[in-house]
């Protein structure tokens, strides 16, 4: 998502925006966030409000101080009107919508972002999003290591050699050790060297390691050996198409620690949460 595009849901969703009277809180109607979620049902929309609900009830917060039901007129056309059912939904509480959302939908994903921020600055918006780009991916990275170790442990691996086969795809990938690429990073002892990696490079290794779990399987693989040099071959792969790109992974700077970036996001939930709410705690 470019920035032209970012702008001009920003400026969607700014317009959505109301205050109300009693308490100065900004706050959204769910019947008009629907078509600006992209959901083409209210049926389908109501779902994800009802999971929203529950995670702020599991998260300790007071439903109502952020979901209000209300009654609001429709034109039915010749005059008639009819009141159907909506709801007044704080900042917090479109934010769990979006959590709760389909992430393909790239509504769903920016507006994951843009509640996330007390503020509307555009730049805050795209810092938040990168952030979850990167901790998404991270995630994926974790996920996919994870299957890789189940594969080759069928396959006659253990835990020693799945470690030697995760360092000789690093080498592979970065042209230095993985300790090298620590001492570079400044990382420190007992931390994983993907913590401090920026988004292309996980998302460079995540690649890597989902080709060799697809291909230990597709060429029935089997012992250390064979699977090494599969996943040194599609490390090298990854490295060589970087390269046509003028990108030699082992030269982008470090990123900041994702745990830091893990315990910021939480944080700003927790403030979200207690400063958009319809009514004191």
């Amino acid at each position: 998502m470019d920035k032209q595009e970012i702008s001009l849901l920003k400026s969607k969703f700014d317009e959505l925006a109301h205050v109300d009277e009693s308490t100065g809180i900004e706050f959204w109607y769910a019947r008009e966030l629907q078509a600006a979620f992209s959901y083409s049902q209210w049926r389908r929309f109501n779902e994800v409000i009802e999971k929203a609900k529950l995670s702020c009830n599991v998260s300790g917060n007071i439903v109502s101080n952020h979901f209000a039901d209300v009654g609001k007129m429709v034109d039915l056309g010749s005059g008639a009107t009819r009141e159907i059912a909506d709801v007044k939904l704080t900042r917090y509480a479109c934010y769990l919508i979006a959590q709760n959302g389909d992430p393909r939908k790239e509504e769903i994903a920016f507006a994951q972002s843009y509640f996330a921020q007390q503020t509307r600055k555009q730049e805050l918006i795209e810092e938040h999003m990168k952030n979850l780009q990167r901790l998404e991916n991270r995630d994926k990275l974790r996920a996919s290591e994870k299957q890789l170790s189940k594969n080759i442990y069928e396959r006659g691996v253990d835990d020693a050699g799945f470690g030697r086969i995760r360092s000789a795809g690093d080498f592979a990938l970065f042209g230095r050790s993985t300790q090298s690429m620590k001492e570079r990073y400044g990382v420190t002892k007992g931390r994983p060297l993907a913590d401090f990696l920026p988004n292309l490079t996980i998302a460079a290794k995540n690649l890597a390691t989902e080709m060799t779990n697809y291909n230990t399987k597709a060429k029935d693989l089997y012992g250390e050996p064979s699977i090494t040099h599969e996943h040194v071959q599609n490390n090298s792969t990854i490295r060589n198409m970087l390269g046509e790109r003028g990108i030699k992974p082992e030269n982008l700077p470090p990123a900041e620690d994702i745990k830091k970036v893990e315990r910021r996001v939480k944080s700003n939930e927790k403030k979200l949460a207690k400063d958009s709410c319809f009514k004191d705690k």
